[in-house]
């Protein structure tokens, strides 16, 4: 198995990016957030990679506005092997990883999140801040058999 780039993938301009947005943890910020993240990766070679980074950006920002409220600080980096996404709020408590059952509503979102990132996790702090980010990362790299 070897590792190669993704085809047609368009030599993105500079690495590292970094970009961040901050907004109210209100009903539109997963839009927001799913529709900023999806640009840059578009704008920077990597819109193969959108609709999974769509799916779990909105996924984190939800469970920002549903449980935290407060501002939602999102920041995406990106370097040639990978992009990570990292959603920050106000609230110390950590998400938890739960299966649901049939009947619920809800409860599903952070196993989405583990089904399609490459990986993910919680940091506990942001630049000494009360607060937690949750985050996942694609690898910008395929393996080809």
């Amino acid at each position: 198995m070897t590792i190669d780039a993704a085809p047609d993938r368009p030599e993105p301009f500079w690495f590292p990016h970094s970009c961040t947005i901050l907004l109210p943890a209100a009903a539109i910020a997963p839009k927001i957030c799913r529709d900023f993240v999806t640009t840059v990766l578009d704008l920077i070679g990597f819109g193969y990679l959108a609709e999974r980074a769509a799916l779990c950006t909105s996924e984190l920002v939800t469970n920002a506005h549903r449980y935290a409220g407060g501002l939602v600080h999102l920041q995406f980096t990106a370097d040639r092997t990978r992009v990570r996404v990292s959603v920050y709020d106000s609230s110390p408590e950590r998400p938890r990883l739960r299966l649901a059952t049939d009947d619920q509503v809800g409860g599903r979102g952070l196993g989405l999140v583990d089904a399609m990132a490459d990986d993910w996790g919680i940091t506990d702090s942001r630049s000494g801040l009360p607060s937690k980010g949750v985050w996942f990362e694609l690898h910008t790299l395929r393996a080809v058999a």
